[in-house]
């Protein structure tokens, strides 16, 4: 049986002055059963996580930058994300060599180091090796039409300014809790994803949202992860069918590494507008 991890990533590595913030952890397998799900802090615990969950042909999606090849600007894949999603009021943060946050890197080297294979997408992995890819959540909620955000991104992260304090928070709950119920009706999708598998993962459902910044910031990272997760299992069922990659065009590294971004993608959210025709005849 495949495991699917999903990893949101605290891009901010720890320091002697400053730990680091929590990533956001989440294993799934093929029936959509939660294996485990939690936190942790630093690439050490997130590697050990992912050594305790890692099996022969495990895929592993992780949001953070992993490979952050340009000198300034945005990485092709970032502008792309923008220009093909942009419809739907999702965008991407900036990355490249002067930011100062590159724990994406740092993890992607570990990993490679401990025999995970990174892929851009663009190749057939070895099926009985793990593989690792960078995803985007933001994209899978409005490029997976199981989640019904058919004209724009829930904003369960930041409600903006408009609102007093206390009353966008309770509005980015209550967003929070109707994503959470959209999650819970993938029970039934392909891929599928059981919430009620976990007595983590259950409380999501059973216990609402918090208004407190670093409580919701808590289920915020381990939401992101589930989703991660399901979006690994997502390229594994359907590939190209259902995702496409963005910064395909993007030039390799030395070393042979290209940033992209696998995203699950519906006809009108893809560069090839003939995608969109034949699968409106098919």
């Amino acid at each position: 049986m495949t495991r699917f991890l999903g990893v949101d990533l605290a891009w901010a590595e720890a320091s002697d002055a400053r730990p680091a913030n929590e990533t956001g952890l989440a294993c799934i397998d093929e029936t959509g059963t939660v294996i485990d799900a939690g936190w942790a802090r630093g690439t050490d615990a997130v590697l050990d996580w992912i050594g305790s969950m890692v099996e022969p042909g495990a895929v592993l999606a992780i949001d953070a930058p992993l490979v952050v090849n340009n000198p300034t600007g945005m990485r092709l894949c970032e502008r792309e994300t923008g220009s093909r999603y942009g419809r739907w009021h999702v965008a991407a943060n900036a990355s490249n060599l002067g930011r100062p946050w590159q724990g994406g890197v740092s993890l992607r080297k570990r990993l490679e180091a401990a025999g995970w294979t990174y892929t851009d997408g663009l190749e057939q992995p070895d099926p009985a090796r793990p593989t690792f890819f960078e995803c985007y959540p933001y994209t899978t909620l409005v490029g997976a039409p199981e989640f019904g955000y058919d004209d724009k991104r829930p904003r369960y992260k930041r409600m903006g300014v408009a609102l007093p304090v206390q009353d966008r928070r309770l509005a980015r709950a209550l967003v929070c809790d109707d994503l959470i119920e959209r999650m819970w009706r993938l029970a039934d999708a392909s891929p599928p994803l059981n919430l009620a598998s976990h007595p983590l993962t259950d409380t999501l459902v059973t216990e609402c949202s918090p208004l407190l910044d670093r409580d919701y910031k808590h289920r915020e990272d381990l939401i992101d992860a589930l989703i991660s997760a399901w979006t690994a299992s997502l390229w594994w069922l359907h590939g190209a069918g259902r995702s496409q990659v963005l910064g395909a065009d993007d030039t390799p590294s030395v070393d042979g590494h290209r940033a992209t971004i696998i995203a699950p993608a519906r006809p009108e959210q893809r560069r090839d507008p003939s995608f969109a025709r034949l699968a409106a005849l098919g």
